[in-house]
């Protein structure tokens, strides 16, 4: 694919996945084979994982938007900054809804093949959004 159609699948993907609100067009973006690495010592979530992460997120944020800040392309990747602004409204790792209107930058990057993403790393700074919620985060006590 051009870099314009590789940055055209990525807008189509934003708009109809989360402009329209439509997980189940999940399944015309994500290959079957899809991984998105998440971190260190996480198995990566497959499509069905992302389907059930993207609507649990939903659930939590039903007014969320995305909007791509930056987009940069090279070969079969795509690397973006975004920024997401929402209400939380439903629970969100154990919070129960607070109301509160949050933003969170994003920085992804997703491998292409045959015009259907095959990996993805990154995501949100969870950390900053956990802090808006309201929630108290520590790092563990050393061991001695």
């Amino acid at each position: 694919m051009t870099s314009s159609q590789l940055k055209e699948l990525l807008n189509r993907y934003v708009d109809e996945v989360w402009t329209k609100r439509g997980v189940a067009a999940i399944d015309g973006f994500l290959a079957p084979t899809y991984r998105r690495h998440l971190g260190r010592g996480v198995d990566p979530l497959t499509r069905d994982g992302q389907k059930k992460l993207l609507a649990d997120f939903r659930a939590a944020f039903p007014d969320a938007e995305l909007a791509v800040e930056e987009m940069i392309v090279e070969r079969d990747l795509i690397a973006f900054r975004s920024r997401m602004r929402g209400t939380h409204r439903g629970t969100f790792r154990g919070i129960q809804a607070t109301g509160k209107k949050v933003e969170v930058r994003l920085l992804d990057m997703i491998r292409v093949e045959n015009g259907m993403f095959v990996e993805q790393w990154g995501g949100p700074d969870l950390l900053d959004l956990l802090q808006q919620l309201g929630a108290s985060v520590a790092a563990p006590a050393a061991s001695r």
